[in-house]
């Protein structure tokens, strides 16, 4: 039978460690109750911290395909005022020259009023069309520019598409085809309304009858083009609703990650409290003067 030799000294080193090692997690308790956090750096829980890293760089990128998404609801709202209003404007020209297809009913200097009133129109249909959104028409296209038309009714942008990424891989344009929604250059809604006004003037009643079919084209475009701005901004309605979901779910899973479960660290705190005196007054009796230091 093998006795092993105790001494002082080995009780006295074991008693220091088991006393250091109770302090350090008292310590690591009382920061993490004192901060609400079981991370305070990444070698509290390595594997942990990968993860939360993970999750707030996914966080960062949800929350700028939410940002997106508002700015692309901004444009589409914008598009959509301007598109009912040169829709009601539209018809009011309309209904000029259905006033003025009547030839016995209106006089040579009627005629004149009734172009002119046409012509007023057309030119609040183009700053209409020069409608923006932060300082960027919203049929200006890819243009750096203040302006999608000129003041006489010419494209002055540049045909491209304005896009919101709003998920990973799916896009969606946010501004309007001028050419699709106004018609081409030379046969677009200014000119057909020019045209309307010098038939009105002139009192030429087929020219009038037939720019008035033309423009009935124009609003059914016009038409065409809400519904699409509609579809649009569902989606972009439908893509904030799910980024704002995503957020609130991984702000839950990182909180759950970072955050300590306070209830449970102060009870934890509290015990260790309790071993750590305890501890303490073990170590103190281990410690104290024997026999043989005095007769040293």
């Amino acid at each position: 039978m093998t006795i092993t030799r105790v001494t002082q000294n080995m009780m006295t080193s074991r008693s220091l460690e088991h006393l250091n090692a109770g302090l350090s997690r008292l310590s690591k308790l009382q920061e993490q109750v004192a901060s609400g956090r079981a991370i305070s750096r990444p070698s509290d829980a390595p594997a942990e911290t990968t993860t939360a890293m993970r999750l707030r760089a996914t966080l960062t990128e949800v929350a700028q395909h939410r940002r997106n998404a508002e700015d692309g609801q901004g444009w589409l709202a914008e598009a959509d005022t301007m598109l009912q209003s040169m829709i009601t404007r539209t018809r009011q020209a309309r209904e000029i020259g259905i006033q003025a297809a009547n030839p016995g009913a209106v006089s040579p200097g009627g005629r004149e009023v009734l172009a002119g009133e046409i012509e007023q129109i057309r030119d609040s249909l183009i700053a209409l069309a020069n409608t923006k959104h932060q300082d960027r028409p919203v049929m200006g296209g890819i243009s750096g520019g203040s302006e999608a038309y000129s003041a006489g009714g010419t494209y002055v942008g540049v045909a491209g598409q304005v896009t919101r990424t709003v998920a990973d891989g799916v896009r969606i344009r946010v501004d309007l085809d001028a050419e699709a929604t106004l018609g081409p250059d030379g046969a677009n809604l200014f000119d057909h309304l020019t045209e309307m006004a010098a038939a009105v003037r002139s009192g030429d009643t087929a020219a009038l009858r037939a720019g008035m079919d033309t423009v009935a084209g124009d609003l059914d475009r016009l038409g065409v083009a809400v519904i699409d701005v509609g579809s649009r901004t569902v989606a972009l309605d439908r893509a904030v609703e799910t980024a704002d979901a995503r957020e609130l779910s991984m702000v839950k899973s990182l909180a759950g990650i970072e955050q300590v479960d306070l209830p449970k660290a102060i009870l934890e705190l509290q015990t260790q409290e309790l071993a750590y005196q305890a501890a303490l007054a073990s170590t103190s009796r281990v410690m104290a003067p024997s026999l043989m230091d005095f007769l040293r």
